[in-house]
């Protein structure tokens, strides 16, 4: 049973992460948020789970997620450069 809520949780992660990239693609192709805002979002939302407390496990959970989100500012995954 555990593997199914760890299964549902890693899905339910990823599905959210590509809901959130489009979203941010769409709001900048529709000239509704430059890329510097983009880029600004993606920044803060590293930097909140850089700065979170907890177990350690949930450290090194939030840690994990801020260098996701650091991966995806450096590959530019989720702004298309011009």
């Amino acid at each position: 049973m555990a593997n199914k809520e760890v299964d549902h949780n890693t899905h339910s992660g990823i599905a959210a992460l590509s809901i959130c990239e489009s979203l941010l693609l769409a709001l900048n192709d529709a000239n509704i948020l430059p890329e510097r805002e983009i880029m600004g979002i993606l920044e803060d939302a590293a930097s909140a789970h850089e700065n979170e407390g907890g177990s350690y496990t949930e450290i090194e959970s939030h840690k994990a997620v801020a260098a996701l989100i650091k991966s995806i500012i450096s590959s530019g995954n989720s702004v298309r450069r011009k």
